[in-house]
């Protein structure tokens, strides 16, 4: 059986939904017959699935297994953390991020500021960068909380999180981050380099198909904090059903759950997680990068007429590739039409994303190529197509 069950093409959008993995019918096939079979009895295996998923859930972020659980989305899980763990004080009432940040996290980190009284100070992007005096510049002892993405979801471009950890501790403030474009792509060491709490997503590198469960991490010097945002399902799995006020919450991250989980959507992550339980994240990093360093030298080889946005450095990039061209949204869509599946970020990003454990470099050339013969064309006009503004 194939690792991965990719659509027909050169699959190259796997940083916005990954292939689906080869024996994710099976395993929902299971929890079918087993809810037919057994009704609400099989609540008796389900009960604590989410758990049963944190030991390979913490080798994908370098944690212990009490410090992370699969639960909600990424931005549910940031909203229960900034309650949890936002709590300006004084002056110190700030939240730091960037600028370039996803949309909703800037969305969560927004509100929460306005409703305690804070300021949420962006860093600047330069040429959809980040550079550390930028950083720099926004840390002060007036801050609450940084908050970064491990990788920069339009330009690729991956950042220092045990560094840029240790200089939000520097100056008394917490340190948390958004690891979608990372988990499953690359190493972590969350729990050693002492981040304070971690959201991502599990439809991406991991593969676990749309609308996953999301991951969050919370370090265990936090391990005694109350959520800010509890559910039933945060609590201790011993006395849950004891339904008794207050709350009892779980040890660990299983706290911060809220409501009842999908248990189909659990069963699909533990699918995709079987898959990458049989491979070295060492080693999908190696391959990411074999990949996208051919990928950049094929784009300084055919389209110099393309901005490349991420950074060329491998220490320094993320499991994607960014080109900047006028014309991008109406290339990504001739380049399905040509069987290449690329992704478009408004308004003239185009992002590549070679699958580490399933592209093949040839993939790589013919996408290029069909880019090349788009650019050549210059078919711009066609009135099916939607223009860029």
């Amino acid at each position: 059986m194939s690792r991965y069950l990719l659509p027909p093409g050169i699959y190259l959008d796997g940083n916005s939904l990954g292939p689906m993995p080869g024996g994710l019918r099976a395993e929902l096939s299971a929890e079918l017959d087993r809810w037919e079979s057994l009704g609400v009895r099989a609540w008796e295996t389900w009960f604590s699935l989410a758990e049963s998923l944190s030991p390979q859930l913490a080798g994908l972020v370098g944690a212990e297994s009490d410090e992370v659980i699969a639960t909600g989305s990424i931005s549910a899980n940031l909203h229960a953390l900034l309650a949890t763990f936002y709590l300006p004080e004084g002056e110190r009432r700030d939240i730091v991020a960037a600028a370039c940040e996803f949309p909703s996290d800037l969305y969560a980190l927004s509100a929460w500021c306005q409703r305690l009284g804070g300021k949420l100070r962006l860093i600047p992007a330069r040429h959809e960068l980040l550079e550390e005096e930028d950083i720099w510049a926004c840390l002060d002892e007036r801050v609450a909380l940084l908050w970064l993405p491990t990788v920069l979801y339009r330009s690729g471009q991956l950042l220092e999180v045990g560094r840029w950890t240790a200089e939000a501790h520097r100056v008394g403030a917490l340190a948390g981050w958004d690891a979608a474009h990372s988990v499953g792509a690359l190493p972590h060491a969350f729990h050693a380099q002492e981040v304070d709490f971690a959201v991502w997503c599990h439809y991406k590198y991991v593969a676990a198909g749309p609308g996953a469960p999301a991951g969050l991490f919370v370090h265990r010097k936090h391990a005694g904090a109350l959520p800010g945002l509890p559910g039933w399902w945060g609590s201790d799995k011993a006395s849950q059903f004891a339904m008794a006020t207050p709350m009892s919450p779980a040890a660990g991250a299983g706290r911060f759950q809220q409501g009842t989980p999908s248990v189909l959507a659990l069963a699909a992550l533990r699918a995709a997680l079987r898959v990458l339980a049989q491979v070295d994240l060492a080693e999908v990093r190696a391959s990411s990068l074999r990949l996208t360093s051919l990928l950049i030298d094929l784009i300084d080889r055919y389209l110099p007429e393309c901005a490349l946005i991420t950074p060329r450095d491998p220490e320094r990039r993320g499991g994607h590739v960014t080109l900047r061209h006028s014309r991008a949204r109406v290339l990504g869509e001739q380049l399905r039409e040509d069987g290449v599946i690329p992704d478009v970020r408004p308004p003239d990003l185009l992002r590549l994303a070679p699958f580490p454990l399933q592209t093949e470099p040839a993939e790589l050339e013919r996408a290029v190529l069909a880019i090349r013969s788009r650019l050549d064309r210059a078919e711009w006009d066609r009135p099916e197509l939607s223009q860029v503004p």
